[in-house]
């Protein structure tokens, strides 16, 4: 009877029901730190007072005002436009890593992904920060190298380099992913049908590896909409994105206009992942 016992099977129900309790603790997290926070940047959208005093809160709609000033729209126009770039830029340079990756014959390659990755595992801020310093004329390189490099501090340059530094990696290793699910047997076929290498990788490959590159842009993108730290170290304060309008009106107080713009962030994000769940529903490719 105890060996029966032992080896009876755990109805999947009885599994479900033990596995959400051991999620109670992080839904509790979340609705505080992520969903209790949305609720009030809802609520400060439609009023204005001064900070967060309960007894100044009074009815008004004037704070969507801030999305049509000008610095706002040069702020949402450089957003989208620094996003796509990187996010373009990201699928050529991840597309060619993780393919060469996938076609060598590395026996560890998990290993080279790990060196790939390993500089995400530092602060952001500090990863930037380096960033910013090799980017100014008298750096290491300089000195090692023995020339000088010109500064491109606050220019589109700085900030589109950065930007590819810090998110490639979120490109190649979904890429990497999804090239490596594709059926040996299909390179094989491809030729013996009579394409080119050529032919086969942009016919074959490339549709294969699309759930891959979808999951990398919207994972570029996220970040990249709303970011605040890389443009305004790597900008200093001559390049503005959507991230630093946020940041201003926190800082000065102005909680209102803030969660106006934050809340319209949100939902752009919202969108994003709304898309990556329904073309990505096993989360297979995100990392």
């Amino acid at each position: 009877m105890q060996k029966a016992s032992a080896n009876r099977v755990i109805p999947p129900h009885q599994v479900s029901h033990h596995l959400d309790r051991l999620a109670r603790p992080y839904l509790g997290w979340l609705y505080l730190f992520a969903i209790l926070p949305m609720i009030v940047m809802v609520f400060l959208m439609f009023v204005d007072s001064e900070g967060v005093k309960i007894e100044t809160f009074e009815p008004a709609i004037t704070n969507f005002t801030i999305l049509t000033e000008k610095s706002t729209v040069i702020a949402f126009w450089n957003s989208i436009k620094y996003s796509v770039l990187t996010t373009v830029i990201c699928i050529f340079f991840g597309m060619l890593i993780a393919y060469s990756l996938y076609k060598s014959k590395i026996k560890n390659k998990y290993l080279i992904l790990l060196l790939l990755i390993l500089p995400m595992w530092t602060n952001f801020v500090l990863r930037v920060n380096a960033l910013a310093s090799a980017f100014k004329p008298n750096n290491v390189l300089s000195t090692l190298l023995g020339f000088k490099f010109a500064n491109i501090i606050g220019t589109d340059l700085a900030i589109i380099l950065g930007m590819v530094f810090t998110y490639l990696p979120f490109m190649v290793l979904p890429i990497y992913t999804s090239l490596e699910k594709i059926e040996p047997l299909l390179h094989e076929a491809a030729l013996d049908l009579g394409l080119t290498d050529t032919k086969k990788f942009w016919k074959v490959v490339v549709p294969l590896a699309a759930k891959g590159i979808l999951s990398g842009s919207i994972m570029i993108l996220l970040p990249c909409l709303s970011g605040f730290a890389l443009p305004k170290i790597l900008g200093d304060g001559n390049v503005l994105l959507i991230g630093n309008i946020i940041e201003q009106l926190f800082m000065n107080m102005n909680y209102n206009q803030g969660s106006v713009v934050a809340v319209v962030i949100l939902v752009i994000i919202l969108g994003l992942i709304i898309i990556i769940t329904k073309v990505d529903k096993e989360g297979e490719t995100l990392i």
